[in-house]
């Protein structure tokens, strides 16, 4: 039986599950094929991203469970754990992966609600008179 490596990666309110093992390529997201799930093919490009860095698009499975969040978020999650179960998968890939940026958790988040007003920005209407 081939090795499993797995691996956890978040975006914005999204975190995913991966496990990855030799395989032919396929991709799983929730149970679904890849563009089932992630139907915007921009999405798709982005978690698959790591996995052409190193050159192994079609030689490794990935199944990924992912939570929380909008889409976008969850291509982000999924793309992070994936290149972090590559790293585990081979320790030779981490200076590629690094380079890319694809093992660097994004920390851009929503904004929180600000007290006393509308948003997190928004700002009471001015009235001159």
């Amino acid at each position: 039986m081939t090795e499993k490596f797995g691996a956890t990666g978040r975006r914005k309110e999204a975190s995913a599950r991966v496990h990855i093992l030799k395989g032919t390529g396929v991709i799983k997201v929730n149970g679904r094929e890849i563009a089932k799930y992630f139907g915007r093919p921009t999405l798709q490009m982005i978690v698959k991203q790591p996995l052409e860095a190193v050159r192994l698009n079609g030689q490794i499975d990935v199944t990924a469970n992912v939570r929380g969040g909008g889409l976008a978020g969850q291509a982000g999650a999924v793309r992070h754990a994936i290149s972090r179960a590559l790293v585990a998968f081979d320790e030779t890939l981490k200076p590629l992966l690094r380079r890319g940026d694809y093992l660097t958790r994004n920390p851009r988040m929503k904004e929180r609600k600000k007290y006393g007003r509308k948003g997190a920005r928004r700002r009471f209407q001015f009235s001159k008179r």
